[in-house]
């Protein structure tokens, strides 16, 4: 049976904790709803009701663009292994850039990771929790190092670059900023 809560309970911090994917969905008025999965250990939880994710450079900046013109965000995981159960976040969030006063405190919560963008800081007005008996057992192998390989061998110029080129702007358009908040 589902349940929901004002805030994150103990136990429902450590699932999270032990949880190696995650999925944000964002959207705003007019646009298409995004739906990202996240790993590689970027998910820290905050407080009761605050989550904050490190986002790193990937294909495109969907989440970015939703969130400066619509905070809404929710963040969704699903038990693979264990007993079944879909947690979802709802909340609010913001966008933490490079030139962000607050970058260097929120970003010390996190193992460095190249190509490193944004960092999503979320206060959460909901929890609800849901059955989940449809989600298939899983068995995690380990993590993909592809993507920070990539952000490695481009460098810090090559990762400006590709901001210029590819992640300047959501798929309708929407300016996620990218290039003149982390410069």
């Amino acid at each position: 049976m589902g349940k929901l809560y004002d805030e994150l309970p103990n136990k429902l911090t450590e699932f999270i904790n032990n949880q190696k994917i995650f999925f944000v969905g964002t959207a705003t008025a007019d646009s298409r709803v995004n739906i990202s999965p996240k790993g590689m250990d970027s998910l820290r939880v905050l407080g009761k009701n605050q989550v904050a994710w490190l986002n790193v450079t990937g294909s495109g900046n969907e989440t970015a663009a939703h969130i400066q013109l619509d905070p809404r965000m929710t963040v969704m995981f699903c038990a693979f292994e264990g007993e079944p159960m879909i947690l979802r976040l709802y909340g609010t969030a913001r966008v933490i850039h490079k030139n962000d006063a607050e970058w260097s405190a929120f970003y010390a919560k996190f193992k460095p990771l190249h190509g490193a963008r944004q960092i999503f800081d979320l206060t959460i007005d909901l929890v609800q929790t849901s059955c989940g008996m449809a989600v298939p057992y899983l068995e995690y192998k380990g993590e993909r190092k592809l993507l920070n390989d990539w952000a490695t061998k481009k460098g810090d110029a090559g990762i400006q670059q590709y901001w210029e080129e590819k992640n300047q702007f959501s798929l309708d358009q929407i300016p996620t900023n990218i290039v003149e908040k982390n410069t």
